[in-house]
Parts: structure tokens; sequence; C-alpha cells
């Protein structure tokens, strides 16, 4: 206390003109509309930049709760765009649709906790198994393509088979514009493209043009986003286009999936198994 006082007493001057100076203002502010508008304006900007700020981080608080909204808003999209068997119903018979609206694909969504792409054949390991129902030979999707295909699960994890494997995984993709469908691959050099082969020499292509997948397999719904052409050239083994296929989904930094399940996929294996039994009986 004595400090302070004697602080005071020091400084006793310069205190009182800190002091004046301070009516003054109130004074000049209290008594003239200009400047009374200069204080408000200031006062707003103020008000204005702290709110900001807490707006901010309220936002950000509410970022997984944006993030799942997301990812639903994903599987309801996923599910009307490639998850109902296409074309019109045969008019010769009334069947019931025990599935609904004729529902052939659903998705479970999930986050990659593991991933490789240096190697020559790649994995990644996602949060979902057989809980979820994910099983093996389920095809992998990300927001912006194909991922890869289930080989094993367990409880909570399943290991997927990355798009990135050189002669583990070929896809049958196809050219948007023409439809003309082909083998895709990976040869094991750059993660960031794959390789079309089997497109005929007579079709026309450009760089640019789109790749999805065609729906050939029971593994990958139709159209589902692969890449861009990069570049082609005739394959002199072949005679046969070969393709470069720049992928969309970059495959280094892959965080979200789905996992596509084939309500019907049990259905389409009994009759192609059918095709092996026809086969062995034209050979005797």
């Amino acid at each position: 206390m004595g400090y302070l006082l004697r602080l005071f007493s020091k400084n006793a001057l310069f205190v009182f003109f800190i002091f004046l100076q301070i009516i003054a203002v109130v004074l000049i502010f209290s008594k003239n509309t200009m400047q009374q508008s200069f204080l408000a304006a200031k006062t707003a900007a103020f008000n204005a930049w702290v709110s900001g700020y807490i707006d901010e981080g309220a936002s950000y608080l509410k970022l997984k709760q944006i993030n799942d909204d997301l990812v639903m808003q994903n599987k309801a999209l996923l599910k009307e765009l490639y998850g109902k068997e296409g074309g019109a119903n045969p008019q010769f018979r009334r069947v019931h649709d025990t599935i609904g609206g004729g529902q052939i694909y659903t998705f479970v969504d999930g986050e990659v906790v593991y991933n490789s792409i240096n190697r020559q054949n790649n994995y990644f390991t996602i949060n979902r198994g057989k809980l979820q129902g994910v099983a093996a030979k389920m095809g992998v999707i990300a927001p912006n393509g194909i991922a890869g295909i289930v080989i094993n699960t367990t409880d909570h994890y399943a290991l997927v088979q990355s798009v990135l494997s050189v002669n583990k995984i070929k896809i049958s993709a196809a050219l948007k514009n023409s439809g003309y469908f082909g083998t895709l691959s990976w040869r094991g050099d750059d993660s960031r493209m794959m390789h079309l082969s089997d497109i005929p020499k007579y079709v026309s292509l450009k760089v640019g043009d789109t790749v999805v997948t065609d729906g050939r397999s029971a593994i990958f719904p139709k159209g589902v986003m692969v890449g861009k052409v990069a570049g082609y050239e005739v394959d002199t083994k072949t005679g046969f286009w070969d393709v470069s296929v720049e992928l969309n989904e970059k495959m280094g930094p892959l965080s979200k999936v789905f996992v596509v399940k084939n309500l019907k996929k049990i259905e389409v294996q009994k009759i192609q198994d059918t095709l092996q039994v026809q086969i062995d009986k034209d050979g005797k």
C-alpha cells in the first residue's frame, strides 16, 4: 500500500493529466454527433469481429456433425445413382419386389485406418467388418471413384485390396461416351494411373474422355467414376488400344469410403456358375 502511495505521489502530475484527458475524450464523444458516429462504427466493427470468431469456433465444434450428415447424404445419393436395377420391368408378369424399388445395391460407410500406395500390391484397412455386414469380394468406392475390393474381414475391420495392385485386381470398365468396355488394371509404376485394355482399335478416342465401371460384374455398380483418358496407343501385341486412365480418386490421401453390397449377388453367381456346367457338357 505504501509503495502505491509513493508511486502516485511521484507521478501525481502525470496521473492528473491522464485523468483530464479521459474527461476531455468523454466530453468530446458525448457532445459531438460526428465523434459519436465514429465511436459507434468502431464499436460495431469490433462486435462483428468478435462475433465472427465466435461463429467460426461454433462451426468448428459442429464439424463432426456436419461430416456425419454429409456421409449420410452421400450414402443416399449412391443408392439413388447406382443402387437400383436399370431398364424397364418385364411387362408379361407381375412380380412382387421383396426388396422394394428395384433395389440391388446398398452401401456401408467407413474410414481408412491404414493405407499403402508404394508397393506392387497395395492394401488399406477400414473400420467396418462382419458386424456391419461387410464381407469378402465386396467392392469399395470413395467419394471420387473406385478404390478396391474387400479380401478379408474381422468383426470390426476389413482388409481391402487396393486398385493399385499388379495382377491382383482387374475391373471391367467402359468409355462413358461410346459404351465400349475393356479391362482396367494397374502396372505398378504410377499411383495416379491405370490402364484400360481390350478396346478395339476402330473405337474413336480422345484425351479427357470419361471412364466408368460398366456393371458387368457383381462387385461394382454401373457408372461409378474411374477417371479420364490421359493418353492412348496401339498395343502391338494385341492390336487393341492401350488406354492410360488418370484416376479420379487420389489413392494416397484416401479417407472416407463406401463398401458396396450387392443384394442379388448370390442369385447372379448361381446363374453364372451354370455357365461352366454348360461348357463342360458342350465339351463332352
